[in-house]
């Protein structure tokens, strides 16, 4: 049954291709300071979840309606097995996941205190920090005409030469638009050592500290403006709860934050901006609209629990965008 979904999705036309990391996460909170000191504290919601930048992202989109072809990496283990059964409940194919025998897939153990905020347990050894290009590159010649690598500097073996490898082979095809998001720079990158990279990227999501921490400049929209300078044709810079800043050639313009009651999980958030603007940009939106409901998408997100709990389906976020921004 699993090969004959998997003939029928690869005859279909893919909307986008996402490219990294595919995790189980498990959530604990709201927690406090005071766990460290007291040993053990109760809190409202332990549970298991999926994520990884990759898979959060694809697995908004096929919520969409898109369809989605996920490149990443798992083990041969119970918790790949739980990946591959999740992706494929939400119509996703499985066929373009590489599984390693001995390698353990990634459990991130993520502890959420009381303003949404999250800090991250993670192993090292697990498939989070093992996808490598050769896991990708055999797949990229029958990628979709958007492409997003979700995982800027979270696998050490995708390091700078790697990248640009990678990224010149997704723009071997004419009209292929590729899009980066990113997490901190874990060895000391700075915007210098990524301009061989930047011409190559058509849309790049860093979030304030991201691109800071690049520059060495705190203002987001200097920092976008670097970011389109050094080639990237369109910078849009996420800033939380102040919404966005999308940078072209022509100017920043500044996207307002929807707004949002109690934030109980921020994790995924960042993941859900940037799925929300990949299919605005897939139904031809202008680079307004894209921002508009990115920020839309990003604050059903944070309502709930879970990388992707907080969006069902494409109604809500469309509705908050149709609502908020008439």
């Amino acid at each position: 049954m699993k090969m004959e979904q998997e003939i029928f999705y690869n005859q279909k036309k893919k909307d986008l291709t996402i490219i990294g990391a595919a995790i189980i996460d498990i959530l604990a909170g709201p927690i406090t300071p005071d766990v460290f000191r007291t040993g053990s504290q109760p809190v409202d919601t332990i549970r298991l979840s999926f994520g990884g930048d990759a898979l959060n992202e694809a697995a908004i989109l096929a919520k969409f309606g898109k369809n989605v072809e996920l490149i990443s990496k798992v083990g041969l283990d119970d918790a790949g097995e739980r990946v591959l059964d999740f992706m494929e409940r939400l119509g996703m194919p499985t066929d373009s996941i590489v599984i390693e025998d001995g390698l353990a897939t990634s459990m991130n153990l993520v502890l959420v205190d009381e303003n949404g905020e999250r800090c991250f347990l993670t192993n090292p050894a697990g498939s989070l920090r093992r996808l490598s290009l050769q896991d990708i590159e055999t797949y990229l010649d029958g990628a979709a005409d958007l492409v997003s690598f979700a995982g800027m500097f979270v696998s050490p073996q995708l390091d700078i030469p790697a990248m640009e490898h990678m990224f010149r082979m997704i723009k071997q095809k004419p009209g292929r638009t590729l899009a980066v998001d990113m997490t901190k720079a874990k060895n000391g990158e700075r915007l210098e050592d990524l301009k061989r990279l930047l011409p190559y990227i058509d849309y790049i999501f860093p979030n304030e500290a991201e691109i800071s921490l690049l520059t060495g400049q705190t203002d987001p929209a200097v920092n976008a403006r670097l970011l389109v300078q050094a080639g990237v044709s369109c910078a849009v810079v996420k800033c939380a709860g102040n919404g966005c800043l999308i940078c072209t050639a022509d100017g920043t313009l500044p996207i307002p934050a929807y707004p949002v009651e109690t934030v109980t999980d921020t994790t995924g958030a960042g993941d859900c901006f940037a799925a929300g603007f990949l299919w605005a940009l897939s139904e031809g939106m202008s680079l307004e609209a894209c921002g508009k409901f990115a920020c839309a998408a990003a604050s059903c997100a944070v309502e709930t629990m879970g990388a992707t709990e907080g969006i069902s389906s494409l109604e809500e976020p469309l509705r908050r965008f149709s609502a908020y921004w008439k």
